[in-house]
């Protein structure tokens, strides 16, 4: 006969996160009964997610940036790493002022939270949060990207950022923990589940698992990343929970072996090796070289005897994670850094000077220009060009299909795949850095055929069908840095103007200026695709 064992699944055991108090008001501990309760007035609910919001959205967590310098400081680092993390320093010290956030897909706002079972309320804790996110959104310069769907195709944004993801969860006690998170989509359509089985179980097995599929990442997402690699779960939902919070560092202190009650714990072994795995990728810091993850945490979960889901996830360079608690001592939220520019060296790393691009020049010309040079080429981009994402290229679609012509803008300059958060006061631009590329995929190879899309600007790698219409129409697809949004607002764009689709808010269609604006040539007109040579 076996005995009942029950423990905690996830065991975490410590927490050394550094919080700052917020406030001693809206809580206080009463008596009921023979035991002490504390309620929480729910204005404290409403700002704590206010002001976690607020600073995540424009700081971050000093063991990230701690890492971003590390690269600067590496030998082995390429070229291509270090112009990705000092960008990404910079960016960081630019939005830390509070003006514009570090990337501009503010994000979904997520809210995990562990409320002790003596904790009142009194109220529905989820809309007294949602009304703090609110706040956030609509007093900073954030962006609004949440699509309501209105009917099955039919879709408006909803205006204030919301719904938001709230789980809220009950535990033995009188605190209210929390993990608040900005899930932006570059990171949040990396998040891959695999439903594998036993056979996966095996040294050799499980190496050759994850040196396939951390091809899927692609850069997309923004690295370097924080990888996270969970294997099992009691069900498919419980594994993606697990990678989420586990990129988020909220698992860093779970044991480190299991048990016969099934507790998750870390594995360091394999941990070291995945890491080795993405840095042998020579993936990089997105164009290249030894930095596609700054860390890897691998968890292992019990499973069912049917199943072994195994997820993989990441947080990217922006990395919105940020945990708060209530208590009888008052409202706190982890303290984030709020001087970056510590972690940037006195000098820029050397690098050769990029090629300049004028793009007020005919197409013809600026497209015979970038021919000269190979993929990798790293340019500055000075001129006019056009911004569009994924429902702009929609309607561009409805109107071919329809028989009528491409847009002239879209012929007449490269497009830009971007959408923009709020402009603050004085500004001519809100954070402005690209979208995923590989949404627009499917639209490139017609709108080539019409004489449109014949340079794009965005980040990440795409499709083979992407490479195929470039060398068949003689187009180019060009990276730009994910993760600097902030920068790249206050110094290389000089104005914006809508020109088309108003009605779409942030998707509408932009004409925008910029100046000594970073890129690389990734694709080129010779069919030649850069991310395919790694």
């Amino acid at each position: 006969m076996i005995d009942f064992i029950y423990q905690d699944p996830y065991p975490i055991l410590k927490d050394d996160t550094q919080y700052r108090k917020i406030t001693s008001d809206f809580v206080k501990v009463e008596q009921f009964g023979e035991r002490e309760v504390l309620t929480v007035d729910p204005k404290g609910l409403e700002l704590l997610a206010e002001e976690a919001l607020t600073d995540v959205s424009f700081m971050l967590r000093t063991t990230h940036l701690q890492k971003l310098r590390k690269i600067l400081d590496d030998p082995e680092a390429t070229d291509n790493d270090r112009f990705v993390a000092y960008n990404l320093l910079q960016n960081a010290s630019v939005a830390a002022e509070g003006q514009l956030p570090s990337c501009q897909d503010t994000g979904t706002a997520i809210v995990m939270a562990k409320k002790g079972e003596s904790i009142f309320t009194g109220v529905d804790d989820a809309e007294w949060l949602s009304r703090g996110i609110f706040n956030t959104y609509q007093k900073r310069n954030l962006r609004y990207s949440q699509i309501v769907p209105i009917s099955m195709f039919e879709e408006k944004n909803s205006g204030s950022n919301l719904p938001a993801q709230i789980d809220i969860y009950a535990k033995k006690g009188t605190s209210y923990d929390f993990l608040f998170m900005a899930k932006g989509g570059g990171s949040a359509n990396k998040t891959y589940l695999y439903q594998q089985t036993k056979s996966l179980l095996n040294e050799k097995s499980l190496d050759e698992f994850i040196r396939t599929k951390i091809k899927d990442l692609g850069t997309s997402a923004c690295p370097p990343y924080h990888l996270a690699l969970v294997i099992g779960g009691t069900s498919a939902e419980a594994n993606l929970s697990a990678v989420k919070k586990a990129s988020a560092g909220y698992y860093d202190h779970l044991p480190t072996t299991g048990n016969m009650a099934g507790q998750a714990f870390r594995d360091h072994e394999w941990e070291e090796r995945v890491q080795k795995i993405c840095q042998e990728s020579a993936i990089g810091a997105q164009f290249g070289g030894k930095y596609f993850t700054h860390d890897v945490r691998v968890i292992r979960l019990p499973r069912h005897a049917a199943s072994c889901p195994v997820g993989l996830g990441v947080s990217c360079s922006a990395d919105r994670n940020i945990k708060g608690k209530i208590t009888k001592d008052g409202i706190f939220v982890e303290q984030l850094e709020v001087n970056p520019k510590q972690f940037l060296p006195e000098t820029a790393p050397h690098l050769e000077a990029p090629v300049e691009i004028d793009l007020d020049q005919p197409m013809a010309d600026i497209l015979a220009k970038l021919s000269q040079y190979p993929v990798k080429t790293r340019l500055k981009l000075n001129g006019t060009v056009i911004v569009a994402r994924d429902i702009a290229h929609a309607k561009i679609k409805e109107l071919l299909d329809a028989g009528k012509p491409m847009p002239d803008y879209f012929k007449n300059h490269p497009v830009y795949y971007a959408g923009p958060a709020k402009t603050p006061d004085g500004m001519a631009s809100g954070s402005f850095g690209p979208t995923t590329a590989g949404r627009m995929d499917v639209y490139v190879d017609e709108f080539q055929k019409n004489g449109g899309s014949m340079i794009m600007l965005a980040k990440g790698n795409r499709t083979k069908q992407v490479t195929d219409a470039c060398n068949k129409y003689g187009g180019f697809y060009l990276g730009s840095i994910g993760g600097p949004a902030a920068i790249l607002a206050q110094d290389n764009i000089l104005k914006v103007e809508v020109v088309d689709f108003e009605e779409l808010g942030m998707e509408a269609v932009r004409k925008i200026t910029v100046k000594d604006f970073p890129a690389f040539i990734i694709t080129d007109d010779k069919g030649n695709d850069f991310f395919a040579n790694l």
